[in-house]
């Protein structure tokens, strides 16, 4: 089956590459938000929206006057694909996936999007629209045998990085089907129990470096706004804050793939992160755990490789249930790791229990479903119960 894949890689563009770049991205940075602008104002003022098509004809009128004529000196793709990435943006907050969108900002994380109009890619090197030289790729893994790249995608991170981000299409082989199916139990103790038993535990990757994080950020607090040294603090905030981003991706890649390559079947929650992130006290541990990141690589991978992905409803006991005789507990404090059922006398681990009872419900699913589930994500809303104030589950 083929599949439209991104290959990223790390870039060391020059000095003059780096000029073109940082122009390039203010130009799209302004764009964006001009665009964002006349639409919001459009709809409050004129009650009426605008989309790509009447945007890009503002556009062109936009780099014909004389105020805004330096946004011709860049390639006028990444232009348009700043348009075309608000109306994504819009299209997200619409159908309830994003927020509505922000302005872009200087210091954030920058990018560029060229099409195959703008770029020249030959026997492995590219070049970009209004540059002389080819980029310096560092090859950390190859590209498909034969992919031509339809986009790329330039960006710059807060630290300083920039990374190039290759769109080409891939003929993905479905792995060897088996019987294996499995439940995972998301926590913080740790990351994941296993109904097989194996439990991995909580990398807390933030809070290994919480400390040196704070105080480099006292440090860029006393510097002087708008000096050398300021920036340069600013600089190794940023740089921690991308260690550990990249540590926990990592991590979460390694053992989305095993489960992957390892089970045909594999039964997880379908958590609601957005509202457990309000957590007067466990706020900061759960966004540094990064459940909704690893949820959503089991979902694209379990489509690539011809695997079944099966989401249980977020209000179904599976921690309150006994695996052994089903009975049910009225409530199960947060801080009871371990309990024994009334109704059989089993000893339970909570979490074991926990992801024992979600495989059962996501095989009974999948059966129930029978040749009509086709290989890839299965979303499931199984046992859901009426909301409880209680929040012990």
């Amino acid at each position: 089956m083929k599949q439209k894949r991104a290959f990223k890689y790390r870039v060391y563009p020059t000095q003059q590459q780096q000029q073109i770049l940082a122009q390039t991205f203010g130009c799209c940075r302004f764009v964006y938000n001009w665009a964002l602008r006349k639409k919001t104002d459009a709809y409050y003022n004129e009650q009426r929206r605008l989309y790509y098509k009447e945007l890009s004809a503002l556009l062109t009128e936009l780099k014909q006057q004389e105020e805004t004529h330096w946004l011709n000196e860049v390639s006028s793709v990444p232009l348009q694909q700043a348009l075309r990435h608000l109306d994504k943006a819009f299209l997200n907050f619409f159908e309830g996936r994003a927020s509505y969108p922000t302005f872009h900002k200087k210091r954030h994380a920058q990018s560029a999007t060229y099409t195959t109009n703008a770029f020249t890619w030959r026997n492995g090197s590219l070049t970009l629209a209004k540059m002389s030289e080819p980029l310096q790729i560092v090859w950390s893994r190859p590209l498909p045998q034969g992919g031509i790249p339809s986009s790329v995608t330039i960006s710059k991170d807060g630290a300083g990085r920039y990374f190039l981000s290759i769109l080409v299409e891939e003929e993905i082989a479905h792995l060897p089907s088996n019987e294996q199916a499995i439940g995972a139990d998301l926590g913080l103790t740790s990351f994941v129990a296993l109904s097989t038993g194996e439990v991995v535990g909580n990398p807390r990757f933030f809070h290994k470096d919480e400390k040196k994080l704070a105080k480099a950020q006292r440090r860029h607090a006393r510097k002087k706004k708008g000096s050398k040294n300021r920036d340069k603090a600013r600089l190794k905030v940023a740089r921690l804050h991308a260690r550990i981003a990249d540590r926990r991706r990592d991590f979460l890649h390694k053992l989305s793939t095993h489960l992957i390559r390892e089970n045909q079947t594999i039964c997880v929650e379908s958590l609601q992160v957005k509202n457990m992130v309000k957590h007067p006290t466990l706020s900061k541990a759960i966004s540094d755990v990064g459940w909704s990141a690893f949820v959503s690589q089991l979902e694209y991978k379990a489509d690539w490789y011809g695997r079944n992905l099966v989401k249980i409803d977020k209000w179904y006991p599976s921690s309150k249930r006994c695996f052994a005789c089903g009975h049910l507990l009225t409530s199960l404090a947060l801080d009871v790791r371990q309990w024994d059922c009334p109704g059989c006398g089993a000893h339970h681990d909570r979490d074991l229990n926990a992801a024992k009872n979600i495989v059962a419900v996501g095989l009974t699913v999948l059966n129930a479903c029978g040749e009509s589930v086709r290989p890839g994500r299965v979303l499931a809303r199984l046992g859901k119960t009426p909301r409880s104030r209680n929040p012990s589950r």
